[in-house]
């Protein structure tokens, strides 16, 4: 009897380690299949309350658009981590800000803020989504200014920011020396955004811009500051106090986001294709060629300008061509049937374009 008793007893005990170790199993390998992370910066927050509209704190409008967008990746991209630089209502530096995405390796970084003006001026509407540069306008480098004042409330700011001052012009001259790795990817990813919220969630235009934020000078990896409506704008605000307004912008940066990350997984598969000697096999009709079906080319870079050939942002890449795509222009250098022969190409041109790689055409359309 205690023998039957031990055996069950035994057996119950090793089904709970088993289901224990199968569980530890898949979480561990689920965390290595999460290749990609994403961080989202609900901007402001605790004793800073960003810009203040008639009925609303930016503060609050923009951490529940961080949050909605970052339940909307997880649910649909489990190969991706999603890191928040605030979960709740804190204070947090500009500096702490780009620390966690640094630390974290991280591959995209969102920044998201609400826009606003004087209560002397009349307020314009609509969505602007920032990367990195010199402001080219007034109206920019205030927006910069403003965002930028944050660091206001932190101790010691002047020292911990190299005696930078967000109310000095001059202070934004460094922007203009700045060789930013990731402008390309961060103006790519600028226009998608940019697009799906005028698209998709009916927004005013003020395109995509650039200008001296501290946030995206300090984090090495493509970066966006989306500027989601004007709180001094009475239709604006509104908006973005509302749920259904909150979950539309978030929608939309999702969007933008899927996109990017559909072209970053496409770019991983091709690199990753080890000993790959030549044209992936493809079922064709006996009359038809190789070149005729698949084709390969190297993509440099994306704009939302359309430019021509001999253009100083090739590099001295000629010919090239592009096709346009997602709301940009997408430009590739060479063509070729065979993958290897462009393969070699590509180590040259990413000593001019280090995010280069390799897109793939059939019949003239490009392969995703």
């Amino acid at each position: 009897m205690f023998d039957l008793y031990y055996m069950k007893t035994s057996k119950r005990v090793l089904l709970v380690l088993l289901g224990v170790f199968i569980t530890l199993f898949n979480a561990s390998l689920s965390a290595q299949n999460r290749n990609f992370t994403v961080v989202i910066d609900p901007g402001h927050g605790g004793r800073d309350p960003g810009a203040v509209g008639s009925t609303s704190k930016e503060k609050d409008i923009v951490l529940s658009v961080g949050l909605k967008l970052g339940k909307l990746i997880e649910n649909n991209h489990p190969d991706v981590s999603v890191l928040y630089t605030r979960n709740k209502d804190v204070f947090v530096p500009l500096n702490q800000r780009a620390s966690i995405a640094n630390k974290e390796h991280a591959n995209l970084f969102i920044s998201i803020h609400c826009n606003a003006l004087d209560r002397k001026r009349t307020s314009p509407q609509g969505v602007e989504t920032f990367v990195l540069g010199l402001h080219r306008s007034k109206d920019n480098l205030d927006v910069a200014k403003t965002e930028n004042s944050v660091i206001m409330y932190e101790e010691d700011y002047s020292v911990k920011y190299e005696g930078f001052n967000p109310n000095e012009p001059e202070s934004y001259i460094i922007f203009e020396f700045m060789a930013n790795e990731f402008l390309d990817l961060s103006v790519y990813f600028a226009s998608l955004v940019q697009n799906q919220l005028v698209n998709n969630s009916k927004r005013i235009n003020r395109n995509v811009r650039q200008a001296g934020f501290l946030v995206l000078r300090e984090v090495a990896m493509p970066s966006v500051l989306v500027e989601l409506g004007y709180i001094s704008n009475k239709q604006d605000e509104a908006y973005l106090k509302s749920n259904s307004g909150q979950t539309s912008l978030a929608t939309s940066i999702y969007n933008g986001f899927k996109e990017y990350k559909r072209e970053y997984d496409k770019k991983s598969f091709v690199f990753s294709r080890e000993g790959d000697s030549g044209v992936k096999s493809v079922v064709q009709p006996s009359s038809t060629t190789v070149s005729e079906v698949r084709e390969y080319k190297i993509q440099i870079f994306v704009s939302d300008k359309k430019l021509e050939n001999g253009a100083p942002s090739f590099k001295g890449l000629n010919p090239v061509d592009f096709y346009y795509d997602g709301g940009v222009y997408k430009y590739t250098y060479g063509k070729s049937n065979n993958h290897q022969k462009v393969k070699n190409e590509l180590r040259e041109v990413k000593k001019k374009f280090k995010d280069a790689f390799i897109v793939e055409f059939e019949n003239g359309n490009r392969v995703k």
